[in-house]
């Protein structure tokens, strides 16, 4: 007999992506699409716009006083976006 090398879809799949250079793009769209659920639904609804640039996620608002809350609770937000993605893709978070 000889002995197979068995491999799960994710491995393949996330070996793949990593050979092709896609797996941290991947990562940043998941942590983007996930920062509804993480912030709450009153919070996306006053959110214009997010985006990940070197390694800090962008989050404009159109509510200055919440702009302001959340700035003091951005080291939390930033554990919570990388612990939903599970790996960490951002250092911080800038409100704008």
């Amino acid at each position: 007999m000889f002995k197979r090398d068995v491999q799960t879809l994710k491995d393949v799949l996330l070996r793949n992506l990593r050979e092709q250079g896609l797996e941290t793009p991947l990562l940043q769209k998941r942590l983007v699409d996930a920062w509804p659920h993480v912030a709450g639904p009153v919070i996306a609804r006053y959110t214009l716009n997010t985006y990940i640039y070197n390694q800090t996620l962008y989050v404009r608002m159109s509510n200055p006083a919440l702009r302001a809350d959340l700035s003091l609770m951005r080291e939390e937000l930033v554990k919570k976006l990388n612990a939903a993605v599970g790996q960490q893709v951002i250092c911080d978070i800038s409100f704008g």
